[in-house]
């Protein structure tokens, strides 16, 4: 059964979750970070659909399990692309657009295949263990690329504010979810890394991309990062 908190996480994700899409409609720049939008769209709709499984079938029900395993495999693609989103906005200038949209394909189809060949000799449940298992897999990659991306910007010295923001919010979530798996594969009986951590985690997204893209102004840019650019006197 659920109880209180529960509903009140729930009701909370929900609200940030479109708090994000109503900000990037005011803020102009729902298209600029499309990838990213349409990761908490479709947030929001797994957080309405996870209510109504849970509320005819129960939150023990196979039903459940396969609803939230696959359906966080979908918002983790999606984050995957939203986190090559970024990566084609800092390196924009550098020509280099198609060639990223090769490697984050590419690298989707890698990340898949080893998942399956680390599932394949299961032989019931074969398709709920490789959703697992890819999803697992992704957040490491994920988290991987977002160190990556954090050291290009420091290298080409990126000085937009907003920009910056949300690469650094989508490479902690990331990181934080990895932490959990990892919890979740040591100790697989520790209930809360399942009922409570996810959840609670889940926040960290919609709260951070919603007051980056309120009160952060598309044109803001570092002053740090400018004097740092600039040939010193």
């Amino acid at each position: 059964m659920l109880g209180p908190t529960d509903y009140l996480l729930w009701l909370l994700n929900f609200s940030l979750e479109v708090s994000v899409l109503v900000c990037a409609f005011r803020r102009r720049v729902f298209l600029r970070y499309l990838p990213l939008n349409l990761a908490m769209l479709g947030a929001a709709l797994a957080n309405v659909g996870e209510c109504y499984v849970i509320l005819h079938y129960g939150l023990k029900s196979p039903v459940y399990r396969y609803f939230y395993y696959y359906s966080e495999c979908v918002l983790i693609v999606l984050l995957y692309f939203s986190l090559f989103d970024l990566y084609q906005h800092v390196f924009a200038e550098l020509g280099a657009t198609k060639h990223i949209r090769a490697a984050s394909l590419l690298l989707l189809l890698a990340t898949a295949g080893v998942s399956f060949l680390m599932v394949r000799q299961i032989q019931h449940h074969l398709m709920g263990r490789f959703v697992i298992e890819l999803s697992q897999n992704l957040y490491f990659v994920g988290l991987v690329l977002s160190y990556v991306l954090w050291g290009a910007m420091m290298k080409l010295r990126e000085t937009r504010v907003q920009l910056i923001q949300l690469a650094l919010s989508l490479g902690v979530f990331f990181s934080a979810y990895s932490a959990t798996y990892a919890l979740l594969n040591l100790f697989p009986g520790f209930e809360i890394t399942l009922r409570i951590l996810p959840p609670l985690l889940s926040l960290w997204l919609p709260v951070t991309w919603t007051l980056t893209l309120w009160k952060v102004p598309e044109e803001a840019r570092l002053e740090t990062a400018r004097l740092a650019a600039s040939p010193a006197r």
